[in-house]
C-alpha cells in the first residue's frame, strides 16, 4: 500500500507491536503519516525484533530511487516504543501517557498483544489458562480503558463536514476467527478472543457518545511467530490452504490495510461495534 497519508497527524499505540500482525500494522501506520508507539516485553530475546523494526521505520524515510513517487513524497510518521507486560494493570496507562507525552494526544489504540500455546483440554494446566486470559483479555481491557480515558478527555481531531460527528479516537481489538469457531487444542485461547470481540462491542456502546469508535479485527490463519511451528508441517499447511478460498495462508501485511481503514475517520467514521474478518474466506468455507 503506497503512502497516501490517510492517518497524517494522528498518534497510535500498538501492543505487541514488534512482531507479526502488530509490526505490520505499525509500519503501515507510519507510511500513512501516523506517529506510532509500540509496546513490547523488553526481554533480551525481543531486542532483535525491536532493532529491526526501528531500522525498517528509518528506511521508510529514505526510500530507494526506484520506489513509487507517492511513497517518496509522503510524510512518514515517527516511531517510538515502551517496554511492559500488558497483563500488568500499569502497562496500559503507562503506554498511553508515554504517547501523549511524546506526541501530544492519542487517536488510535490497537490492542494486539496475545499468546497462543496449543494444549489438550484434558491436561490443560490452570497456569496456562490464567496466563492466556491475563495476557489476551485482561491486557486488552487495561490498555483499552486507558486509551479511552485519554481519548474522551481530549478535543476532537476531526469533525465530519456533513454530520457534525466529532471524532475523538478509534480503538481496534485484535480478536480472531477463533472467536467464532471452536478449536480442540485452543479451549483456553478461543474464549479470550471471543472476549475481545465482546469487549469491542460493549465499548462501542459505552464510548459512542464520546466520539470513540471501537471495532474488532478477526484474522484467519496468518503466518506469525504464534503458528510458525504448526504451519511448518507440510500436511497441516496443505490442509489449511485447501480450505481457504483464496488458496493461501495470510501474511501479517494482509491485516495492515483493514487496520488503516478502521483507524481512519474519513474511511470508517460511521463504523463501530463491527467485526471485520480478514481470513481469505476461510470462515464461509468451514463445514
Amino acid at each position: 500500500m503506497p503512502a497516501t497519508n490517510i492517518l497524517l497527524g494522528k498518534t497510535a499505540i500498538i501492543t505487541g507491536g514488534t512482531t507479526g500482525i502488530g509490526r505490520a500494522i505499525a509500519l503501515e501506520y507510519l507510511r500513512q503519516g501516523c506517529n506510532v508507539v509500540v509496546n513490547h516485553l523488553g526481554l533480551e530475546r525481543d531486542q532483535p525484533h525491536l532493532d529491526s523494526l526501528i531500522a525498517e521505520a528509518e528506511a521508510l524515510k529514505t526510500p530507494k530511487a526506484d520506489q513509487i513517487t507517492a511513497t517518496a513524497t509522503g510524510t512518514i510518521g515517527t516511531l517510538d516504543h515502551l517496554a511492559g507486560d500488558v497483563s500488568d494493570p500499569t502497562t496500559g496507562p503507562a503506554l498511553v501517557a508515554h504517547a501523549v507525552s511524546r506526541f501530544g494526544r492519542l487517536d488510535i489504540c490497537v490492542s494486539n498483544a496475545g499468546i497462543c500455546q496449543f494444549a489438550e483440554f484434558l491436561t490443560l494446566s490452570g497456569d496456562l489458562w490464567s496466563r492466556t486470559v491475563r495476557t489476551n483479555l485482561d491486557g486488552a481491557f487495561y490498555v483499552v480503558q486507558a486509551a479511552a480515558q485519554q481519548m474522551a478527555s481530549q478535543e476532537p481531531l476531526t469533525t465530519s463536514s456533513y454530520s457534525q460527528q466529532k471524532h475523538r479516537g478509534s480503538i481496534i481489538g485484535l480478536s480472531s476467527i477463533s472467536a467464532l469457531v471452536g478449536g480442540g487444542r485452543q479451549t483456553h485461547y478461543t474464549p479470550t478472543k471471543a472476549g475481545v470481540l465482546s469487549l469491542m462491542q460493549s465499548c462501542a456502546v459505552a464510548l459512542g457518545s464520546h466520539g470513540i469508535r471501537c471495532n474488532a479485527l478477526l484474522p484467519g490463519t496468518i503466518r506469525t511467530q504464534l503458528n510458525d511451528e504448526d504451519l511448518a508441517d507440510d500436511d497441516k499447511r496443505a490442509y489449511m490452504e485447501g480450505r481457504i478460498p483464496l488458496g493461501r495462508t495470510g501474511d501479517p501485511r494482509d491485516m495492515a490495510g483493514p487496520a488503516v481503514f478502521l483507524a481512519s475517520d474519513e474511511l470508517s467514521g460511521y463504523v463501530t461495534g463491527s467485526q471485520l474478518l480478514v481470513d481469505g474466506g476461510l470462515f464461509v468455507n468451514l463445514q
